[in-house]
This record gives structure tokens, C-alpha cells and sequence, in this order.
């Protein structure tokens, strides 16, 4: 899906409120595409971190972790087979126990940022700022856990 908007390009990366006075440069920007996928596509991810971050975040999907604020509308299950042996309820059980393994293995420090940027979905400079961060310091601690996440899932 696409969600592209106009924003002003700054020395610090886009603006969000394009300023009407004065012509300046701006940038189209996808919204729905997620910071994983931005970093991947602008090569600050090679494929192996990509591919970590794109596991935990199906794990985190099919656990079942994120908030729910209305009625659930999961659509009909097919049987195929990989389905064979395990009930919805034991996938979702197994899904939960290797999100909180992958965290595990990324370390204490380091899933705030995994968490926030992958499963969230926030941007690593909203990440940075939440987490009291130093500007641009989040894309090395980013790294440094799904790097720990790929040696978890065993992604060569």
C-alpha cells in the first residue's frame, strides 16, 4: 500500500509542515512503509538484519501482542500444511515463545529500540527521543540487536 505525502527537506531529514511562503525542496515520503523497510531500502540494512527484523515482527503479529481496541476481525484460517500437527492456540503460544526468546537474545539493553522501530513501527528518530537518546545513535544499537535476532533465528 501507498501513502505518499509532500514534506519539506531539511539539513535533519523531512518536515512534516511544508512552509507556503518561501519555495523550498521537498521530498514524497511513504507512510505506510515501515522504518525496517526504509533502512533496508537505503542500504543502512543488508539482507540478513532485514530478514531478523521482518521474523520478529511476524512472530510479534502472530502472538498476537499488539493492543486490541475493537472486535477482532481475523479472517477464516485455510488449512495447509504447514498447519499440520498445532492448533491456532499452540502457533500463537509458539510465536510468543520466540518473540520473547529473540528478545532475550538481543539483551536487556537493546530491546527498547528493537521493539519500538520493529514491532511499533516508529521511526528511529521518534525512537532516539523517547528513549533519551543522542541524536543518530539508534541506527548502531538498531544494528547491533538484529544482528543478536538473526543469530537467535539462526539467519545466515
Amino acid at each position: 500500500m501507498r501513502q505518499l505525502v509532500e514534506r519539506e527537506l531539511t539539513s535533519e531529514g523531512p518536515r512534516r509542515h511544508v512552509g507556503a511562503r518561501e519555495k523550498k525542496r521537498t521530498v514524497t515520503i511513504n507512510l505506510a512503509e515501515s522504518p525496517l523497510s526504509w533502512l533496508h531500502a537505503r542500504g543502512h540494512l543488508d539482507d540478513r538484519l532485514f530478514d531478523a527484523g521482518e521474523r520478529l515482527r511476524a512472530d510479534y503479529e502472530r502472538a498476537q501482542l499488539a493492543p486490541s481496541v475493537t472486535m477482532r476481525w481475523d479472517p477464516v484460517r485455510v488449512r495447509t500444511t504447514g498447519d499440520t500437527g498445532l492448533t491456532p492456540g499452540e502457533r500463537q503460544i509458539a510465536a510468543k515463545a520466540r518473540f520473547d526468546g529473540a528478545l532475550a537474545a538481543a539483551g536487556k539493553g537493546l530491546q527498547d529500540v528493537l521493539w519500538r522501530v520493529v514491532c511499533a513501527g516508529e521511526t528511529l528518530p521518534d525512537a532516539e527521543r523517547a528513549l533519551a537518546w543522542p541524536a543518530r545513535s539508534g541506527k548502531l544499537v538498531l544494528r547491533l540487536a538484529l544482528d543478536r535476532v538473526a543469530d537467535f533465528y539462526r539467519i545466515a
